[in-house]
């Protein structure tokens, strides 16, 4: 079997696109998106007259296009999966705990209008406190969420405590913090801080018996997969998926639940506001690069805007 076909053995694979010609073709268990991926489908010259017919219908309303366009992606996704999608709220509310609940409350109405079940979506947000509280409300209303943007066990953490569904700790760019700040271009697994991030916080979480499941993000390269091969689930890139199914190597396991049931015992935390706001201060990875990855979502939404404002 390829790395692929052994990994998929160990660990529910997601890809992370928006190209709905690369999911149909990889035929993911899942989909993740996020507004970068979204508005890099949507400009595409194939959807133009999507573009323009939304834009029409909604007069001209751009935020409303990009929620309608959005949700239309999603639902383009769902008919070539069997699993679940991951549809990202306007990362600009990811401080306003009520906005983002009421933007994900729209998301479900609109994903029930078009007939599609709501186990089959997640809905997305920065791991901000204020994102985790409107996550903690919406699972109580069996809306299932994704937390995003998440550098730092705190985060994790408090996650957890909320009873989200899935956290997405971002691999890649941990490591591409380390690199600059230790002036390093090849960290090898074993010392790489992304990787060790997601183990940590899969032990914590499978030590304390959480159900909430950690699905590894952003990758740099397939040596980070497979050092996390056994994951609950890792969202990856089409290259990558395509260099993994080219790849004949022996794959073993690095995580699994009695693996971390037998390492050392993790003292269990429950975080407060103000701990998780300490939490933060005293996490430079976190807060470097959570305000950035939001700064980076905007930018990517500002962009589908201003092609959307030119076809008015």
């Amino acid at each position: 079997m390829s790395a692929l076909q052994q990994l998929r053995t160990m660990t529910t694979i997601v890809a992370d696109t928006g190209d709905l010609a690369a999911i149909a073709r990889l035929r993911p268990q899942d989909a993740t998106t996020n507004p970068s991926l979204i508005t890099k489908a949507l400009i595409h010259p194939d959807n133009q007259s999507m573009l323009s017919e939304t834009m029409s219908r909604y007069h001209g309303d751009v935020d409303a296009v990009i929620d309608a366009l959005t949700i239309k992606i999603g639902c383009n996704i769902l008919e070539l999966i069997e699993g679940r999608v991951s549809t990202e709220v306007d990362v600009r509310l990811s401080y306003d705990t009520q906005a983002t609940i009421d933007k994900a409350l729209a998301f479900m109405d609109a994903y029930q209008d078009a007939g599609v079940d709501s186990e089959r979506v997640l809905i997305k947000m920065a791991a901000t406190w204020q994102g985790i509280e409107a996550a903690r409300y919406l699972e109580t209303q069996n809306i299932h969420c994704n937390l995003t943007l998440l550098f730092g066990q705190h985060q994790a953490i408090a996650c957890a405590d909320a009873g989200v569904t899935l956290i997405s700790p971002f691999v890649g760019r941990i490591l591409d913090w380390q690199k600059r700040q230790q002036s390093r271009q090849n960290i090898p697994p074993t010392d790489d801080m992304g990787v060790q991030s997601v183990k940590l916080i899969y032990q914590y979480y499978k030590q304390h018996g959480y159900d909430t499941q950690v699905m590894g993000a952003s990758f740099r390269s397939v040596e980070q997969i497979l050092a996390l091969a056994g994951c609950d689930l890792l969202t990856i890139a089409p290259d990558l998926i395509d260099e993994l199914e080219a790849m004949d190597v022996d794959v073993t396991r690095k995580l699994s639940p009695s693996m971390a049931t037998e390492l050392a015992d993790m003292q269990k935390i429950s975080l407060t506001h103000e701990a998780f706001n300490h939490e933060y201060q005293q996490d430079k990875i976190t807060q470097d690069l959570l305000p950035k990855g939001i700064d980076g979502f905007i930018a990517a939404r500002d962009e589908l805007a201003k092609a959307l404002a030119g076809m008015r």
